[in-house]
């Protein structure tokens, strides 16, 4: 097959399918090796991004998925009557951070370097899709483990979880903040420049979307 010719079929491909494709299906598909298929996904990637099409082609650890490029995502949701995804709040940041550096990891321990219990937080999260469990941890109480899905690359805009900055260290005993921007921050110090204290108890409703 010819380079257009390939380009074209995995363009149909992907368009047909509306969900996530693996590298793979697209090699039996079209017969190709793997490195012929990632190299006609990458030109088509590129193709989209440079010439500011209307779609984008997002990859997604070994996987490959149309959608619609973020300029235009305003046009799409008043054509679509589409509500704009709430925010998410520093809380939830915050849980989602600590998930996604530590993965697979327990609630208890999300609450321990949080300083507040998590639960509500936690399952908010679950329910957007964001993480996921992933088995239990094999001691006394077997606690639940959880992890990131692929939806959270997708919100973040990461290929894979090795796309993720490097987290600072503040020590095993320090408690994780996030500033407004999604930095994360010392909370021996941000509190006393800010004239904030740090969040104690449980997490609420009101504090969370």
């Amino acid at each position: 097959m010819e380079t257009k010719e390939i380009e074209s079929a995995v363009e149909a491909i992907l368009f047909a399918s509306g969900e996530p494709v693996q590298t793979e299906r697209v090699c039996v598909a079209l017969g190709l090796e793997r490195p012929a298929a990632e190299q006609a996904l990458q030109r088509l990637m590129d193709y989209y991004a440079y010439e500011r099409r209307g779609i984008r082609l997002l990859h997604i650890e070994d996987s490959w998925q149309l959608c619609s490029a973020p300029d235009h995502a305003d046009a799409v949701r008043r054509a679509f009557e589409i509500r704009k995804p709430a925010k998410l709040s520093q809380p939830a940041l915050e849980v989602l951070t600590i998930i996604a550096y530590y993965q697979p990891t327990t609630r208890a321990y999300v609450d321990q370097i949080r300083g507040v219990d998590s639960s509500y937080t936690m399952s908010l999260l679950l329910d957007r899709k964001l993480i996921e469990e992933c088995g239990r941890l094999q001691v006394p109480g077997r606690p639940r483990l959880y992890r990131t899905t692929k939806q959270f690359l997708r919100a973040f805009h990461l290929t894979n979880l090795e796309d993720l900055p490097e987290l600072p260290d503040f020590g095993v005993e320090g408690q994780m903040r996030l500033n407004e921007n999604g930095e994360v921050v010392d909370t021996e110090i941000e509190p006393e420049e800010s004239g904030e204290c740090p969040p104690e108890g449980k997490d609420s409703p009101e504090q969370d979307l």
